[in-house]
């Protein structure tokens, strides 16, 4: 049965998409079978993986309105082996609003996913940076959570209305959810204040925290124009490394 996880922070900016880009793609590289769900309207990781957006004819919004079967919402990304991605465009930006009459609209994703989640090793949901219908369905199909955690000043700020959301969806809607952990992103070595907001989240907040830190790191930053993952876009940098270092790490703690 295939491990899904959500990627969420109600935070943006924080790496969220960059991660569910290059961990999915580097988790495909090790040679797991894995699916990727773009849930954020802005459809950066669909972008990011260089398919065209506003081509796409089906996306996760007529997955999630039933205008489409699952496999039918499915896009194979060139170039890289094992893996597949249910994009999204803008129009999901409407379907909060669209689904507000449907019965029991929190399961709509986990319904759908169900029907192919013993297909794939992994199944990443990148999340929009909110905590919406969109985000309440990503956390009700998902197994855990994976924070990322931006190394700032304000780095705390939202986690707390986060864990709490991720309580009430244990509480009525999930109770097997759990927090994978947090990944601390965009770490400068040069600054004081990484180091010292990495510590401050590792003694305030109650998660398992991965040892791979992502640095700073310009090819980080330009991949996405050129939709490629970043182990394809520049193999050898640091990025790319460090992203390898967090898919092993997650495949060695599938059994936790």
């Amino acid at each position: 049965m295939g491990r899904i996880i959500s990627i969420a922070n109600q935070k943006g900016g924080v790496g969220k998409t960059t991660t569910s880009i290059n961990l999915s793609a580097c988790l495909a590289e090790l040679g797991k079978k894995v699916l990727v769900i773009d849930l954020d309207p802005q459809g950066n990781t669909t972008s990011g993986f260089g398919i065209d957006k506003e081509e796409i004819e089906n996306t996760v919004y007529e997955l999630m309105l039933g205008e489409c079967s699952i496999r039918e919402s499915m896009t194979k990304v060139e170039n890289i082996e094992h893996l597949s991605l249910i994009p999204s465009n803008v129009n999901l930006a409407g379907a909060e609003i669209e689904l507000l009459g449907i019965n029991e609209k929190e399961y709509i994703l986990k319904n759908a996913v169900d029907y192919i989640r013993d297909d794939y090793d992994f199944i990443i949901i990148d999340c929009p940076p909110s905590l919406n219908m969109l985000t309440v369905n990503a956390m009700t199909t998902a197994d855990s959570i994976l924070v990322p955690i931006q190394c700032e000043y304000y780095a705390l700020e939202g986690i707390s209305q986060l864990i709490h959301t991720i309580d009430l969806v244990q509480e009525r809607l999930n109770s097997n959810l759990r927090i994978d952990g947090v990944v601390f992103t965009m770490y400068d070595a040069r600054t004081n204040l990484s180091s010292d907001v990495v510590d401050t989240v590792k003694e305030n907040l109650n998660a398992t925290v991965y040892q791979t830190i992502i640095p700073r790191n310009v090819r980080l930053a330009e991949a996405p124009s050129h939709g490629l993952p970043i182990n394809l876009y520049d193999s050898k940098s640091s990025g790319a490394e460090s992203y390898r270092n967090l898919a092993k790490e997650i495949i060695e703690r599938k059994d936790v």
